[in-house]
């Protein structure tokens, strides 16, 4: 018999480590919980980066996993938390690790994603799944779990913390002048396959700067890829029309780098949930993943995308005959993004939100 979700739960956990979008795209969903149970306690075991994002996120209590402390790390998590029962874990990380790591968990019901959306067999580790929800945004399938443990408020609220010394550190990267967010990689690993050519991007920084009077401050990690990317970006570009802070930011820093920006581009990678999260107008560069599901929420409409090019070219399919979450593992499918399309998304976007100021996510400093 399975176990039933408690009507009036007192503490919950949330099970989900990473990355730094996910992360951005599950807040909305705390939020709800926080609104249908203001009295309740919720605890997110997170991952050590993804920490650091979120970290003053109100209302919460973090527990933190270095994922690369490996089943060493779990059992110290395990014993933090050994005296702990939760009323209800809702298990929203597809991943092995995330499901061994929920094993040392105490809870009275565990919920987990329905068995088409629950990589790496998931449900094995749940009792209660989602219902199934075809063609979800990644935000959607987040919010399903508030929905299924009975949220009626499902509105969009995020609330991130983001400290004045952050501010402090954005000012002195920025300056004072009018400026995009151009986060120019994604996350460095093994057939991501998610950048854009630095020709590209220094076209649409020439075209910032000449066209709309728009610095163009450049973020990213510290990987050697990303400062060599960087470097090659900004050797293509006029002085003074690009600054180059790969790799000098903290996390809270390029959150206070976003929230004054006047809008962000980059590829399907965090920042453009950051971008999202703050309310800042952002342009998302898709050729390798599907917009309609991994796109800032907010802004999909202006998101730049060549899916269903790289899905007939690369795969030799239509977009309806691929599953929804099919990747595009080729190195040249970004390629498919042409500058002109990139700069025009642009320019529609500053319209845009020029002639309707953004009314979207707030945040607490």
């Amino acid at each position: 018999m399975k176990p039933s979700l408690p009507v009036q739960p007192n503490h919950i956990a949330i099970l989900r480590l990473s990355a730094l979008g996910d992360v951005c795209n599950l807040v909305p969903t705390v939020r709800a919980l926080q609104r249908q149970w203001p009295h309740a306690r919720i605890t997110w075991i997170i991952g050590k980066g993804e920490y650091s994002l979120l970290a003053g996120l109100s209302g919460v209590e973090f527990v933190v996993y270095d994922k690369s402390t490996g089943l060493a790390g779990m059992r110290v998590l395990w014993k933090e938390l050994a005296d702990t029962r939760f009323d209800v874990l809702l298990h929203m990380q597809q991943a092995i690790r995330a499901s061994v790591l929920s094993l040392g968990l105490k809870a009275n019901v565990r919920v987990g994603f329905d068995k088409a959306r629950a990589k790496d067999a998931q449900h094995w580790f749940t009792q209660l799944q989602l219902a199934p929800h075809p063609n979800a945004h990644v935000l959607e399938s987040f919010m399903d779990f508030a929905r299924l443990l009975g949220v009626e408020d499902d509105s969009l609220e995020w609330n991130l913390a983001v400290p004045p010394v952050a501010y402090d550190e954005a000012r002195v990267i920025s300056g004072d002048g009018p400026y995009l967010v151009i986060n120019p990689c994604s996350n460095v690993r093994l057939r991501n396959f998610r950048n854009w050519s630095v020709e590209g991007y220094a076209s649409v920084i020439e075209h910032a700067w000449v066209q709309h009077g728009l610095t163009s401050v450049l973020t990213g990690g510290g990987s050697s890829l990303e400062r060599e990317v960087g470097d090659q970006i900004e050797a293509l570009c006029q002085p003074g029309s690009v600054i180059n802070a790969i790799g000098g930011t903290s996390l809270k820093g390029v959150l206070a780098l976003i929230d004054n920006a006047r809008a962000v581009i980059a590829p399907d990678t965090g920042p453009v949930h950051m971008g999202n999260a703050m309310g800042t107008p952002t342009l998302g560069l898709y050729a390798t993943t599907n917009p309609q599901r991994a796109a800032p929420y907010l802004w999909r409409d202006f998101a730049v995308n060549a899916y269903p090019d790289a899905v007939s070219t690369y795969l030799h399919k239509s977009v309806d005959d691929v599953s929804w979450g099919q990747r595009v593992r080729h190195a040249d499918a970004m390629d498919l993004i042409k500058a002109d399309e990139v700069i025009a998304k642009l320019d529609a976007l500053l319209a845009y939100t020029a002639a309707q100021p953004t009314t979207g996510p707030t945040h607490e400093s």
